[in-house]
């Protein structure tokens, strides 16, 4: 019966996720998303251990390792002396420490693996053009009411679909997200055309008074992925709009001309004001749960976006594995298990833009020398909270998804 299944609405990363996730445990799922294809927008993203943990629970983990690009360091640099602060080693200590690599990987190609292992497995349906815009539950079922009037009965309903979730209206009713103020370019280039004396095999941020500089190689080194930040006080949400080299440079005049050159060198910016929302203590209704960015999203400095969305499916799936048919409990457990772990992501993602990547001055000078005399252990010790794994077949454990 079609009443079994689980709705999800949303087919990026974390719906998909979802739905392989709940279909390793013989449950049912359809996606329904509101595009006419099944895709993702975007360049890179940044995957900590703890992505590849819920990989590997996922049954992707293969799938996953074969198309990243393993960098050796995280380094940051300051944007106006051009020295290097400090890095943090990503060697066999690190994957030793943590279980796992840290590595950077194209969004689509991510979005891809999860695409290619729920057309693979019989227990996932995904739908396009088919936008959730509000749901109905009578204490057995759910029913999803579709943009287009037509209505979809599951027993749960998951919202995945986003910062400006329409199934976050129901449960939460916050409004708009926040706005931060930070506008952020984004730039793909081929790596022949990234300045040579740039070529590290590395995630490089280099901070600077009210801005920042991200690079680092994607897809096998055929591409470098350039992320430039520029707190400018922003008012209201833009996502995506094409925007000169000119306008994108008026932010970073004043930074060294060694970072400068990846402002010169790209091409076809398109820019996104950051947005994020507060933590709320509560994302079910019910039959219904948020989950990803429809849950607690928050802005781009913890590089942990999509990595909480997949340990989201994961939670998820662990405990409707284990008690499917008790949908409202399995749905608060869950929430229980991720909302102070992923509070603190979006509290912290705040802070690390503010007093990390764009202070000037004495601020600037302070956050240096204490950056600076970190050892290797000492940041893998600040990370264990975030990283760590202790079980669940080697992948995400109960305790690391509480945080």
């Amino acid at each position: 019966m079609s009443e079994d299944r689980i709705l999800i609405a949303g087919g990026g990363i974390g719906g998909l996720a979802t739905a392989i996730g709940l279909a390793q445990k013989g449950i049912k799922t359809l996606v329904l998303e509101k595009a006419p294809e099944l895709g993702e927008i975007g360049a890179g993203i940044q995957l900590g251990p703890n992505a590849f943990h819920a990989f590997d629970y996922l049954g992707v983990g293969d799938a996953a390792r074969s198309m990243a690009v393993y960098i050796d360091n995280l380094r940051l640099m300051d944007a106006i002396s051009g020295e290097e602060i400090t890095r943090i080693p990503l060697d066999e200590a690190f994957r030793a420490r943590f279980k796992n690599p840290y590595a950077v990987v194209h969004r689509g190609d991510l979005h891809g693996v999860f695409l290619r292992a729920c057309l693979e497995h019989d227990l996932v349906d995904l739908r396009t053009s088919s936008e959730v815009a509000d749901y109905e539950q009578d204490g057995s079922s759910v029913t999803a009411i579709l943009h287009n009037g037509e209505r979809v009965t599951g027993k749960a309903l998951i919202g995945a679909d986003g910062l400006w979730s329409n199934i976050r209206k129901r449960v939460v009713g916050d409004g708009a997200p926040r706005v931060s103020g930070h506008t952020t370019y984004r730039s793909v280039i081929p790596t022949e055309q990234m300045p040579e004396d740039l070529r590290w095999n590395a995630a490089t941020l280099w901070a600077g008074p009210k801005c920042h500089i991200v690079h680092y190689p994607l897809s096998g080194w055929k591409v470098f992925n350039l992320v430039v930040t520029y707190h400018n006080d922003a008012a209201a949400p833009v996502a995506g709009v094409p925007v000169t080299n000119e306008e994108v440079a008026r932010g970073f005049e004043h930074v060294n001309p060694v970072a400068r050159q990846i402002i010169e060198k790209g091409k076809d910016w398109k820019l996104w004001v950051l947005c994020d929302r507060e933590p709320v203590s509560n994302w079910v209704d019910g039959r219904v749960a948020l989950l990803g960015d429809a849950a607690h999203p928050q802005l781009q400095y913890f590089a942990q976006g999509a990595c909480m969305a997949m340990e989201d499916a994961v939670a998820l799936a662990h405990v409707m594995g284990d008690t499917p048919n008790d949908i409202e409990k399995v749905l608060q457990t869950y929430q229980g298990m991720r909302k102070l772990r992923t509070a603190r992501i979006q509290l912290q993602s705040r802070e690390i833009g503010q007093h990390i990547y764009h202070p000037a001055g004495a601020h600037a000078e302070l956050r240096n020398a204490i950056m600076k005399a970190k050892t290797p252990a000492d940041w893998y010790d600040n990370v264990e909270w975030l990283y760590g794994s202790t079980g669940l077949n080697g992948a995400v454990s109960p305790e690391t998804l509480r945080g």
